[in-house]
C-alpha cells in the first residue's frame, strides 16, 4: 500500500486507492473481531476510517461505526453500541445498506437496554427501508444488505427485548430457510433462528421446547464464533432455572467451543 501511495497518480486514481484500501481494512477488521483479536481489529478500523475520510467515502466511514457497534453488542457494551450505531446512521448515505444495518444495530442495542419504544421504532424503520430495497441477485456480499434478513433481525431484536412475538418470527425464519427440514442452504441462519426461538420460549416458560430448540442450534455446529455468546446466554438461562437439560446443554456448548474455526 505504501509503495502504491508513493507512485505518481491522478487525484481520481489516488481516491480510488483510498477506497479500495478502506474496504480491505474494513473487511480485515471484521475478521479480527470474529476471531476476538481486539487490538488488530481496532487498528484496522482506525485505518479504514482514515482512508474513508481522505476519500470522502461516507459509506465506508459508516460501516466502520456499524462494525464497531456490532463489537459493542457482542462485548455487552450496549450504551457504546447504541452511540456507534447512531453515528453510523448520521454519516450513512440515505437508503444504503449500511443505513439499514446500523438501524438494526440500534434496535438490538436498545433491546438490550430495555428501551421498548425505541426498539420497536428501530424495527419499524428497518422493515420500511428493507422493503424499499431491491434484492441482490448476485452472490452474498457482507456489505450488501439482504432484505430477506429483516425477518431474522426482527426475531432476534424481539427476543432480546422480551417480546413473545419473537417466537412467531423465529419460526417463520426457520420455515422459510428450511421448509423441508433441510438446513444445508442456510445452516448458520437456521442455527441463529433456533437460538432466538429458544430465548422466546424461555420467556414464556415453555421450557422443554426451549431446551430442544437450543439443543438443535448448538448441536448443528453452525453457530459462528462471534455468536457463541448467544448460545451461552441460553445455556446459562437454563442452568439458572435448574432444569434437568442443563448439563446436556452445557456439554453440547463445550463441544461447540472445541470445534475448529472455519
Amino acid at each position: 500500500m505504501a509503495q502504491l501511495m508513493d507512485a505518481r497518480m491522478t487525484l481520481a486514481e489516488q481516491r480510488r486507492l483510498f477506497v479500495v484500501g478502506g474496504w480491505f481494512q474494513l473487511l480485515g477488521a471484521t475478521l479480527h473481531i470474529d476471531l476476538h483479536q481486539e487490538d488488530a481489529a481496532t487498528a484496522r478500523l482506525r485505518t479504514a476510517a482514515a482512508l474513508a475520510q481522505h476519500a470522502e467515502h461516507r459509506e465506508i466511514e459508516a460501516w466502520c461505526y456499524e462494525t464497531d457497534a456490532w463489537r459493542g453488542l457482542t462485548d455487552g457494551d450496549y450504551v457504546r453500541a447504541l452511540h456507534l450505531s447512531q453515528a453510523a446512521q448520521d454519516v450513512a448515505p440515505a437508503g444504503s445498506s449500511v443505513a439499514i444495518q446500523a438501524t438494526a444495530q440500534e434496535g438490538r442495542a436498545r433491546a438490550r437496554l430495555g428501551e421498548g419504544p425505541g426498539t420497536y421504532a428501530a424495527i419499524d424503520r428497518v422493515q420500511r427501508m428493507s422493503a424499499a430495497m431491491r434484492p441482490n441477485k448476485g452472490k452474498e456480499h457482507h456489505y450488501q444488505y439482504d432484505p430477506g434478513k429483516a425477518l431474522a433481525y426482527t426475531a432476534t431484536t424481539l427476543a432480546w427485548v422480551g417480546d413473545s412475538a419473537a417466537e412467531d418470527y423465529a419460526r417463520q425464519v426457520i420455515a422459510r430457510l428450511a421448509p423441508t427440514g433441510d438446513v444445508e442452504k442456510w445452516p448458520r441462519r437456521v442455527a441463529s433462528a433456533n437460538i432466538d426461538l429458544a430465548l422466546a420460549l424461555l420467556g414464556s416458560d415453555r421450557l422443554d421446547e426451549a431446551c430442544s430448540a437450543a439443543q438443535r442450534a448448538i448441536l448443528s455446529g453452525r453457530i459462528v464464533p462471534s455468536n457463541h455468546w448467544r448460545a451461552l446466554e441460553v445455556v446459562r438461562a437454563v442452568e439458572q432455572r435448574q432444569l434437568p437439560e442443563a448439563s446436556d446443554l452445557r456439554e453440547a456448548y463445550q463441544g461447540l467451543k472445541a470445534l475448529p474455526r472455519e
